[in-house]
């Protein structure tokens, strides 16, 4: 039996094989500035932070080194919700940064910043991304900065945008990636965004372990263990959706390979070869690992015993249980649940 994880829940458990967080987050990341205006949108904000910083925790090392910026040390969100920064943006080096990501809001008013303007326009000069959340590109372009560029931008604002700066090429697209450019038409999208720019600097497998945490509640129904790339698929086929359903009920007493090929009104090599073309993996070894995330999960968010967890996966003796977790996990089940218990003892 090989071990770590060979099917589609390798994405949900990425993190789970890793070293621990703290000694991922020790490394440096590339450096990410969020400057925050006055009423910035905080759904637009925390969606693009969210993505970085789920990557860093999806990764062995981080990616990403976010720093949250602003004119004073409080900033206050559309929602009146004051968060605070790292730095002030006078103190900013710019030249340092890989990524700027001016954060605007419907209630952000737009003018002339002659301070971020130049900051901006240094960070271009040496080859820094620059970005805008809602009406943040408002910035970039104001400074020259997008002359030539698409840009997405708030509905409410895309004529004044077209009138101002006739050489920036306004889109109503929800977000834009283009030519170290980037920015987002309101809070939905920046998420969207930032998982296109995770996804230019990092692997397709990262990706999809962030899609997998972000992008849980794109359906209307979620299972315990969730595959959001199979549950979001519209072309999976219903035997199979079936089989996993089957799998998916009966994890604390497995069914028989068979038994479920036969539920789902197919034959059992036709049901193996849905699995490895879908799912990545045979059907015994995707359950598995299916009922080894399930053991995962209670290890971090229950004080089950562990012969309790072992039972309620499907394992018939805790040394089974326990051989096949520190395979899957490379460590044994009582020393990952001391290092990532989400309960207090």
């Amino acid at each position: 039996m090989k071990s770590s994880f060979e099917s589609v829940l390798r994405d949900k458990n990425r993190m789970h094989l890793r070293r621990r967080q703290d000694d991922r987050l020790a490394a440096n990341g590339l450096p990410v500035a969020f400057v925050l205006l006055e009423n910035f949108s905080m759904m637009a904000f925390t969606g693009a932070v969210d993505a970085l910083v789920t990557a860093n925790l999806m990764n062995a090392t981080a990616l990403y080194d976010v720093r949250v910026v602003g004119y004073q040390d409080v900033v206050v969100s559309d929602l009146g919700i004051a968060i605070s920064v790292d730095c002030r943006l006078a103190e900013l080096n710019e030249r340092e940064q890989h990524m700027i990501v001016v954060c605007g809001g419907f209630r952000t008013a737009l003018h002339a910043e002659p301070l971020l303007r130049g900051k901006l326009r240094q960070a271009e000069a040496c080859g820094a991304v620059l970005g805008g959340l809602w009406n943040g590109a408002y910035f970039l372009a104001e400074a020259g900065l997008l002359d030539g560029h698409e840009c997405a931008f708030h509905p409410d604002g895309r004529v004044m945008m077209s009138e101002l700066f006739p050489r920036v090429r306004v889109t109503s697209h929800s977000y834009v990636v283009a030519h170290r450019r980037i920015s987002c038409a309101g809070a939905n999208s920046s998420l969207n965004m930032m998982l296109e720019v995770v996804r230019q600097t990092a692997d397709a497998e990262l990706v999809g372990s962030v899609e997998e945490v972000l992008g849980c509640d794109r359906m209307r129904q979620t299972y315990d263990v969730s595959v959001a790339s199979l549950d979001l698929d519209p072309r999976l086929p219903g035997s199979l959706r079936t089989a996993l359903e089957l799998m998916h009920s009966n994890i604390e007493d497995p069914i028989e390979i068979g038994e479920i090929a036969r539920y789902s009104g197919i034959s059992r090599r036709h049901l193996e070869r849905l699995f490895c073309r879908h799912v990545q993996a045979t059907p015994p070894r995707y359950y598995l690992e299916l009922r080894l995330t399930r053991a995962r999960q209670l290890l971090q968010y229950t004080n089950k015993a562990l012969l309790e967890v072992a039972v309620a996966c499907g394992f018939v003796t805790p040394s089974h249980f326990q051989r096949r977790f520190r395979e899957m996990f490379g460590v044994a089940p009582g020393k990952f649940r001391k290092s990532t218990s989400a309960l207090e003892p």
